[in-house]
């Protein structure tokens, strides 16, 4: 998969009024684009005052009238934005922009005229009436409107289902627009979010609904005006023809089911989106995405990585054929959704991006960033199941080499005692399962036993995988010259992910160590992937990789493993990828693993990563290692010491920088890390103090450097430290010198005072007694 730049957004009108929106903090609320895929539609909303905006782009512009409406409260608030057909024109539409209070207005566009306003109708029939949801579907206008009761002090639970389902057509003709007779499809119902697919209209339950009707999903199909009731943790439930609007009423529909909907569980919902194919795409906060068919039939389809998602964290969705692309927290998953497949997972460095539609193009995916239009194009494999001959063998052998490591004998294990002995029986599971799934789709499969088909279940994404991955193989073996350095880099990243699943031996990483040296660029761009990183907001590195893909990094052989023909650990091979591609980020890496290892293992534990040889350490090793030092070399060893906040690195570090004199930064991180432990700031103060004795360079920080002074040190102590650290003169001395850089005591007079001037440590130990009301205590009296 590769990213393309298709649109920098100059070739729309205003494109610099578009990317300034675009860019703004809190952005656009809402972005669709037309059917025709030449026109951007934003819903703008501004910080207090709310000040809502519409805004239309066109692009390839021709001069024009825009398409700009604003409004501010008391005005109702605009609840949809919706592209109808229009019948006059094959292939035409027309733009419907819907109130809350029902005022519907209704936008053409005209080349080399611009935007016209056709008509502005009004959709609700009663004035108190207040759209919540609207939706179209074809030339039909679909909503869920609230009426409220006539009585002031009503009862609230009738009011709780004071909202109507209602349908309109809305028709263009030459004359103008025309709408329809008002249908109430379901009326006395609680609040409904509406979306349409084809020939579908979901509803489901606003979150402020009430326990009961917030259970289950209703799907309402107007040709045979029939509404099916399904709940995603039972699927289907029971469906519905209501044939007239004495029937449409909400307590009649669920006549016969209540017993049964009260027993579920209600619904899990942090986005939902209509798909391609007709179904409501679901995502739990649980990061689950599930599929409910107009049948009513629901499907599990992937689970997206990390923690529970919050309320406003967005996810995007969209589908573009068979796959199901999403977006969550700057990383792009590509998904199956007739396997469930990963197809492909890609993190993205845009901050903020929206899908657009791809027009006639299903391998297509087209998304809308601050910089412009990208395209990704991904390619479906025609027939991905052709067996290799030889991968039968490859089991075997395979499993030679696994039950020798494991075996307590001396003799060999061959391929031939393997299938004669009988003992094991996992690889001939194995390749009885792989003879059948790959010969499936070339002749009618061979039943497998029913313990078979059980595992074959639980490995088909496995499976697909690894198709997959030798289908790629095939294509870096077949493709021209120019085509080979894409599919390589696809290649590597998808080697990388697969032994980062698999136990870190010697073999494997060995094959690391030369992926590594023959493709770095690809393997640096397969690490940040696996690993997931990025920056935040912040600009902070963060990465989300799992526990296990961490102990894989951190792996640390044997050190006879090591060495052998120049192979490095994982560690020091993704370092040295920092330190080629991303030198800034290295520091901020190792703070990360540290941070999981400290989590993971106890501090100083000899079976965690740091009872060897600590992290920092492992990476300076990686810095000494180049051949050519520079000065950045000097600041990213000081950045790597630092970030460790171990005692030995910061007062290394702290040499370091008074080597280079850089004594503005000494006195910043001696102010720093001397709040992390009362022995640093010794350590830290007695060494600066010596400097302080040799030179006057600290002399401008001497305000600074004073309050570090532990508690513990005494003017005694303070003298004998700078009298032992005194440059040795080769003169005699003189009680005034002519070269001004002698140490005075006017310089140490501020830190004697404020020694003198603390109570010692004998004062805080007799301080009890000393305050005590008498002095001496009372004798005690004597017994006769």
């Amino acid at each position: 998969m590769k990213l393309r730049q298709v649109s920098d957004l100059s070739d729309f009108s205003r494109g610099h009024r578009l990317r300034e929106l675009l860019c703004r903090g809190e952005g656009p609320s809402h972005i669709q684009s037309s059917p025709d895929g030449q026109h951007l539609l934003l819903l703008q909303k501004s910080r207090p005052p709310t000040l809502p905006r519409v805004l239309a782009f066109q692009r390839h512009s021709i001069a024009g009238a825009d398409l700009e409406r604003s409004w501010q409260p008391p005005q109702p608030a605009l609840v949809g934005l919706l592209f109808l057909q229009s019948p006059v024109v094959l292939g035409s539409w027309v733009l419907a922009v819907v109130w809350e209070h029902g005022r519907t207005e209704v936008w053409h566009f005209v080349v080399a005229v611009g935007w016209q306003l056709l008509q502005t109708l009004e959709l609700c029939q009663g004035a108190r009436a207040r759209v919540v949801s609207v939706c179209s579907q074809g030339a039909s206008l679909v909503w869920c409107e609230e009426r409220p009761p006539l009585g002031a002090h009503s009862d609230m639970s009738k009011c709780a289902f004071r909202f109507c389902v209602c349908a309109r057509a809305l028709e263009v003709g030459e004359q103008g627009v025309r709408l329809g007779t008002v249908r109430i499809v379901l009326h006395n119902s609680p609040e409904y979010q509406v979306l349409a697919s084809p020939q579908h209209v979901f509803l489901v339950p606003a979150a402020a609904g009430f326990a009961t009707t917030s259970k289950f999903l209703l799907i309402w199909q107007p040709e045979k005006a029939e509404f099916t009731i399904t709940a995603p943790s039972a699927g289907f439930i029971h469906s519905k023809v209501l044939r007239s609007s004495s029937e449409s009423d909400f307590r009649k529909l669920l006549l016969g089911s209540v017993g049964l909907l009260s027993g579920f569980s209600p619904l899990d919902i942090h986005t939902v989106t209509v798909s391609n194919s007709g179904g409501l795409l679901l995502v739990s906060t649980k990061g689950s995405v599930n599929i409910v068919e107009p049948d009513g039939t629901q499907r599990h389809i992937f689970d997206l990585d990390g923690s529970p998602l919050a309320q406003g964290s967005p996810v995007q969705l969209k589908t573009f054929g068979s796959i199901l692309a999403c977006v969550l927290a700057g990383v792009l998953y590509l998904v199956d959704q007739n396997s469930g497949r990963l197809v492909e997972k890609e993190v993205l460095s845009m901050k903020e991006v929206h899908f657009l539609e791809s027009q006639g193009e299903e391998d297509n995916i087209q998304l809308l960033s601050q910089t412009g239009i990208y395209s990704f194009s991904f390619s479906k494999p025609e027939d991905s199941s052709r067996p290799e001959p030889c991968l039968v063998e490859m089991v075997f052998e395979e499993a030679c080499r696994y039950y020798q490591r494991r075996s307590l004998s001396s003799s060999k294990l061959t391929v031939e005692k393997l299938k004669k002995g009988g003992t094991f029986q996992a690889p001939v599971v194995l390749t009885a399962i792989l003879q059948h799934s790959l010969h499936q789709k070339q002749k009618p499969a061979r039943g497998l036993q029913d313990t078979y088909a059980k595992l074959l279940s639980t490995m088909s994404l496995e499976l697909q995988s690894y198709m997959s991955l030798e289908l790629l193989k095939t294509c870096v073996v077949c493709a021209p010259e120019s085509e080979v350095e894409s599919y390589c880099k696809e290649l590597v990243e998808q080697e990388v992910s697969r032994i980062l699943q698999s136990d870190m031996d010697k073999d494997n990483l060995a094959y690391l160590n030369s992926v590594f040296a023959s493709f770095p660029k690809a393997a640096w761009k397969a690490t940040r992937s696996c690993l997931q990183l990025q920056q935040n907001g912040d600009g902070l590195l963060v990465a989300r990789a799992t526990p296990e893909v961490w102990k894989k990094v951190l792996c640390q052989p044997q050190l006879e493993e090591v060495g052998q023909n120049g192979m490095v650990p994982l560690f020091e091979l993704i370092c040295a990828s920092f330190l080629r591609f991303k030198p800034k980020w290295l520091p901020s890496f190792v703070e990360l693993t540290q941070q999981y290892v400290s989590s993971s293992w106890s501090y100083s534990s000899k079976e965690g990563p740091e009872g060897r040889v600590p992290l920092y350490k492992r990476a300076l090793g990686v810095l000494a290692r180049k051949s050519k030092h520079s000065e950045a070399d000097d600041e990213m060893e000081l950045e790597l010491l630092l970030c460790s906040k171990r005692p030995k690195a910061v007062l290394q570090a702290l040499h370091l920088l008074i080597r280079l004199k850089q004594w503005q930064r000494v006195v910043e991180v001696a102010e720093k890390f001397s709040k992390l432990s009362p022995l640093l700031n010794k350590e830290i103060f007695i060494t600066l103090l010596a400097e302080f004795a040799q030179h006057r360079e600290l002399d401008p920080y001497l305000d600074r450097l004073w309050p570090l002074c532990p508690a513990e040190l005494t003017a005694s102590d303070i003298l004998t430290m700078v009298l032992q650290h005194l440059p040795h003169s080769q003169e005699d001395p003189v009680p005034f010198s002519s070269e001004g850089n002698q140490l005075t005591v006017g310089l140490l007079k501020p830190l004697l005072q404020r020694v003198l001037q603390r109570p010692s440590v004998q004062d805080e130990m007799y301080s009890d007694a000393l305050q005590s009301t008498t002095f001496p205590p009372p004798t005690p009296p004597r017994e006769h």
